[in-house]
């Protein structure tokens, strides 16, 4: 049987791309909603649901995805604790793809700046994300700086919560040990430039990925919803997706 996919976030610059993406990956359209639109009747009427809409959306749209037993692709940046608690629920009756960022490039970066981390310690190689991106995005750090910072935490054994400093202004004293700090800047039509750093005394290393097309996140969300047919319920990522161990 052909899959069915539906959108969310469909009338958004993300959602048009992704109907055009399913259309050429074959799957069938099977609707979309924007934004306050009918998620449960979406989720009714399809196999799996791509979800690029706005992050106050997100714990409705787990509840309703979950008591439809469709699966779920979640894209939307921005989301609370909270939030991530109602996908982190979902997961444990369906299948849900949940990543900050669907480019096959990123997910790799994600990788390395994981296993960087944990081969370049704190005390002597200080973390520092940047990311750009258009003046139309509402959040910041973007999620994929996010992600980043996560990948950080988690090679070096910490939780990324206990360690991150957002932004810096005024007498903010000496950097501290072991911080991950963010910066993020906004101007122009940027798609997404996210830089890691890991600055020694004697030598600095960079990761960076620099997006030219959105339609890269599309092609990749709908690469995961063709992966996530036929899953048991569990929680994954675009590692999993693409077989990045």
């Amino acid at each position: 049987m052909t899959l069915r996919i539906g959108i969310a976030g469909i009338t958004g610059r993300m959602g048009r791309l992704l109907a055009e993406e399913v259309e050429a990956a074959g799957a069938v359209p099977a609707g979309g909603i924007s934004r306050g639109g009918d998620i449960a009747g979406l989720a009714a009427g399809a196999d799996v649901v791509i979800d690029f809409s706005h992050a106050s959306a997100a714990a409705a749209h787990a509840r309703a995805l979950a008591s439809a037993s469709a699966g779920w692709v979640l894209g939307t940046s921005g989301l609370a604790a909270a939030d991530e608690a109602e996908v982190a629920a979902a997961a444990s009756r369906i299948a849900v793809v949940y990543a900050a960022n669907f480019s096959p490039g990123v997910t790799l970066m994600l990788a390395l700046a994981e296993w960087m981390a944990a081969s370049l310690p704190a005390a002597g190689y200080d973390a520092e994300i940047v990311e750009m991106h258009h003046r139309q995005k509402v959040d910041a750090p973007s999620g994929t700086a996010i992600g980043l910072g996560r990948a950080v935490a988690a090679g070096r054994g910490v939780a990324l919560e206990a360690v991150m400093r957002s932004g810096r202004h005024g007498d903010v004293g000496p950097r501290k040990e072991g911080e991950i700090g963010f910066a993020s800047l906004r101007g122009g039509q940027v798609v997404g430039e996210h830089t890691l750093l890991f600055a020694g005394a004697s030598e600095h290393l960079a990761l960076v990925h620099r997006a030219f097309d959105r339609r890269i996140y599309a092609t990749g969300a709908v690469r995961a919803a063709l992966w996530l047919a036929g899953r048991k319920a569990g929680l994954y990522s675009m590692r999993d997706v693409i077989g990045i161990a």
